[in-house]
Order: C-alpha cells, then sequence, then structure tokens
C-alpha cells in the first residue's frame, strides 16, 4: 500500500520562490513537500494500476487553464494555515479536484475543497502573520497543462510518480463526466 496524492505543481521560478520562503520562516515540512495546488489530498492506495488508469481517463477528457494566484489567505482559526490564493481557475481546479476524487481515489473531505497553495503550516501565530504580511503582494500566473500523481516517502518526502498532460485545448471547464473507473475495494 502507498500514501499518495495528486495535485497541479506550481511552475520555476515560482515553486523554489514560495519553498525557500516557507523554510525562511520555520516550516521545515517544506523540504518534503512541493510546491502545488492539491487535487487529491493524501490516502492509502493498494492497487496503483487502477488509480493510474483513473488518472488518465481523468487527464484525457479536461482541457488546460489558466492559473492565476494572488494575495495571501488564512484558514485559521480552524487551522493553522497560511496561504497564497488561487483568484484564477479556482471553478477549474474545483472540477478536476471533484473528478479526480471519483472512483478509486474516492474520498470524503474534512473541509470543502478550496484550491491554494500552504505557504505556512503548524507555525506559531508571529510566523503565520508574518506570512499573511510578507507574501500578501505576491502574483503569478501560468497554464495548468497538467497534473501529478505524487508517493510519499518517509526519508525524502513527496515525490512524483507519474504526470498526466490535460489533453484538451484550453476552454477553462474540464468534463465533469469521466466514467469512473471500478473501485478496488472489494
Amino acid at each position: 500500500m502507498s500514501t499518495i496524492g495528486v495535485s497541479i505543481a506550481i511552475p520555476e521560478p515560482w515553486a523554489t520562490r514560495l519553498q525557500n520562503y516557507r523554510t525562511s520562516i520555520g516550516d521545515e515540512s517544506a523540504t518534503k513537500i512541493p510546491t502545488h495546488i492539491t487535487l487529491v489530498p493524501p490516502l492509502e492506495a493498494e492497487d496503483m494500476d487502477a488509480v493510474e488508469s483513473h488518472l488518465s481517463a481523468v487527464a484525457e477528457r479536461t482541457s488546460r487553464f489558466e492559473i492565476h494566484l494572488r494575495g495571501t489567505g488564512t484558514f485559521r482559526p480552524v487551522s493553522p494555515v497560511v496561504f497564497v490564493g488561487v483568484v484564477r481557475g479556482i471553478s477549474e481546479c474545483e472540477q478536476l479536484a471533484n473528478v479526480a476524487r471519483s472512483g478509486p481515489l474516492g474520498q470524503e473531505l474534512d473541509f470543502p475543497y478550496h484550491p491554494h497553495v500552504t505557504i505556512a503550516h503548524h507555525l506559531p501565530s508571529e510566523a503565520l502573520d508574518r506570512a499573511f504580511s510578507e507574501l500578501a503582494d505576491f502574483e503569478c500566473q501560468f497554464e495548468a497543462s497538467e497534473f501529478h500523481l505524487y508517493v510519499h516517502d518517509e526519508q525524502v518526502g513527496w515525490r512524483i510518480s507519474r504526470s498526466f498532460a490535460l489533453a484538451g485545448e484550453p476552454s477553462g471547464v474540464p468534463a465533469p463526466d469521466v466514467p469512473a473507473t471500478p473501485n478496488s475495494e472489494g
């Protein structure tokens, strides 16, 4: 069994800039977490072939789309997280995440899905306040042309296992009618 997740990787140079910022304020977990927008949060998967087949079907039916990150937000007081906000591509991320979280990756979320890029997590309030303030002017734009299956390794952290290119021309909305892959649970 593997611990996996599915995310859109933030491209360079912004990925390194945000990861370096995260470690500079004391969030050492960032050294093992590539900068990303989560689509499917961590879960245990037994049948990787079924997972990859499902994600291939999702990618084949999904169009590329534009993402614009700007400013900061927080989940406090519910969760000690500060993030960079997605201001364009929100609905596309939501729809892609919803389709990806079906079939063998079906799961109930603890909180409603909210696409974002974490920049500070489980730090003292002063560090969270600092991140919220210092990255308030952060901004970048890029095309989401693929997403990634990540596998967690205790020693090295999260690593890309496979990439899935979004097949369609940019249209702004992923197709919601991807056929569900049979669940491997029996």
